[in-house]
């Protein structure tokens, strides 16, 4: 199985682009990961916040194939513990899907189209983070879905 996070917009902040290469680069170890970042929008200050959903979703939707399993990282989604969200990964796993992609929105969300092709909703807090923060905590937390699921001594219950 591969894992693909999308992200609108490119992280400005040097010191979490290190932490999230640092992660990418143990989870390399489990599995194929790969993060694409789509280029903010030219002229989004133009745009309404519905005309910006709908530009943001095509190009979300423009990056996905057929087969892939589309899991939206949504306020409205579904919460995991650590623990829960690992069991999740090895479900999907054992469920031979090929390609899982989460997708990190724009600042006001997704389109109604995205909404309607997405398999999953889920939520990594009740709180708001920024776009930015939201991918290195993702991405650790597939790292330590998958060192709970190897019964390595990262994640401590």
């Amino acid at each position: 199985m591969n894992i693909k996070l999308i992200a609108i917009g490119k992280t400005d902040n040097k010191n979490l682009q290190t932490l999230m290469e640092e992660y990418q680069k143990r989870l390399s170890f489990y599995i194929k990961f790969e993060l694409e970042v789509i280029p903010d929008l030219k002229n989004a200050k133009n745009l309404s916040e519905d005309q910006q959903k709908e530009k943001e979703g095509e190009l979300i939707l423009s990056k996905l194939t057929p087969t892939d399993y589309l899991i939206l990282l949504d306020e409205n989604g579904k919460s995991f513990s650590s623990m829960a969200f690992s069991a999740e990964l090895q479900k999907k796993m054992n469920a031979g899907i090929k390609t899982l992609v989460y997708v990190i929105g724009g600042p006001y969300g997704f389109s109604e189209k995205v909404y309607q092709k997405a398999n999953q909703k889920i939520s990594l807090s009740a709180m708001t983070f920024s776009h930015q923060m939201v991918r290195l905590f993702f991405i650790e937390q597939v790292y330590r879905a998958f060192t709970i699921l190897k019964n390595e001594p990262y994640h401590h219950q």
